[in-house]
C-alpha cells in the first residue's frame, strides 16, 4: 500500500454516519478556491473518540525560549491509541487538497486537509488534562473552559510543507444539539494555536519539524512526538509566533491537528 494514501486503522471501529455541517470556500495549495468545501461531523460520537480521564498519562509543560514570545510544549496530551483514533477518523472523513475557510497565498499551505467538528466527549477530557498547564489569562483575557470543537486536520505526504506564516485567531465552534450544523461561539476568540501531533519520527515520519522563529530571525525546531502538543501565541499582533511546518520526506505521512485555545474577550 502506498504510505501516502495508507488509511490508519483502529481495531474494531465501526464508524457512525457522518455529514457536512457547514460548507465553506476552500483554498487550494497553489491558488484558486473550491466552493462548498465541507466541514464534517459524525452523527453520533464514535466510541473510540469518547476519551477517559487519561490515567497513565502525565502531561508536562516545557517552555520554549523564543526571545519573549509565548511558546511551549505539553507531553502526554493523548495516548497512542487516542492519537491513532483521531488519525483514523480523519482518514475516514477524507483528506482533500482544499481547506475550508482557510485563505492562504499560493505555495504556502502545501499539504492535505480535512476539517471536522468533534464534541465534549473528545475535547472535554483533553482540556481537563492540559488546563492546569495553560496560561490562565492572555492580555487580560481569561482562559475559557473549553477548546474549540472544530479540528483542522492536516496530513503531510512526501515533500509536503507549510511555509512560513502566522496563524490567525478564530472564533470557537461546536455542533448544534442535533449535530447537523456548526455553531459559532460569541464573546470568545482564540489566542493560542494547539498543534496536536498524531505521529512523528518514532513512527516513521522523516522531517516535518515545526520551526518557530524569534523576532531576530533565529529559530527553534520542535520535533513532532506522538501524543504531544505544541502551543504558541497567534493572531496578527506583535506577539504572534511566525512558524513553518518543515518539509516531510518519503515514508510515513506526518499527521497533526490544529485546535484553537479560547480566551474570553474581556476580564472575567
Amino acid at each position: 500500500m502506498n504510505p501516502a494514501t495508507a488509511d490508519p486503522t483502529t481495531p474494531h471501529v465501526s464508524w457512525p454516519a457522518h455529514r457536512a455541517v457547514a460548507r465553506l470556500p476552500g483554498s487550494l495549495p497553489m491558488g484558486g478556491v473550491v466552493a462548498d468545501t465541507p466541514v464534517h461531523a459524525f452523527a453520533t460520537s464514535p466510541a473510540c473518540l469518547r476519551l477517559g480521564n487519561g490515567s497513565g498519562l502525565t502531561p508536562r509543560r516545557r517552555d520554549i525560549e523564543l526571545g519573549g514570545l509565548l511558546a511551549f510544549e505539553i507531553s502526554d496530551v493523548v495516548s497512542t491509541a487516542e492519537a491513532d483514533a483521531l488519525a483514523a477518523a480523519s482518514e475516514h472523513l477524507g483528506f482533500r487538497d482544499e481547506a475550508p475557510g482557510i485563505a492562504t497565498p499560493p505555495g504556502m499551505r502545501m499539504n492535505k486537509s480535512v476539517h471536522w467538528v468533534a464534541d465534549e466527549a473528545l475535547l472535554g477530557p483533553v482540556m481537563a488534562r492540559i488546563a492546569p498547564l495553560l496560561p490562565p489569562e492572555i492580555d487580560g483575557r481569561p482562559l475559557f473552559g473549553q477548546l474549540s470543537h472544530r479540528l483542522n486536520m492536516y496530513r503531510y505526504d512526501a515533500n509536503d510543507v507549510f511555509n512560513r506564516h502566522t496563524d490567525g485567531d478564530w472564533p470557537g465552534y461546536s455542533l448544534s444539539p442535533d449535530r447537523r450544523a456548526m455553531l459559532e461561539w460569541r464573546g470568545l476568540r482564540s489566542a493560542l494555536t494547539m498543534l496536536l501531533y498524531l505521529n512523528g519520527p518514532a513512527d516513521g515520519v522523516s522531517g516535518g519539524d515545526t520551526r518557530l522563529f524569534r523576532s531576530d530571525g533565529s529559530a527553534v525546531d520542535v520535533t513532532p512526538t506522538k501524543g504531544a502538543a505544541l502551543f504558541f501565541r497567534h493572531g496578527f499582533g506583535p506577539g504572534s509566533v511566525l512558524h513553518e511546518g518543515r518539509r516531510v520526506g518519503h515514508g510515513t505521512p506526518k499527521r497533526v491537528a490544529r485546535i484553537n485555545v479560547m480566551y474570553a474577550r474581556g476580564a472575567a
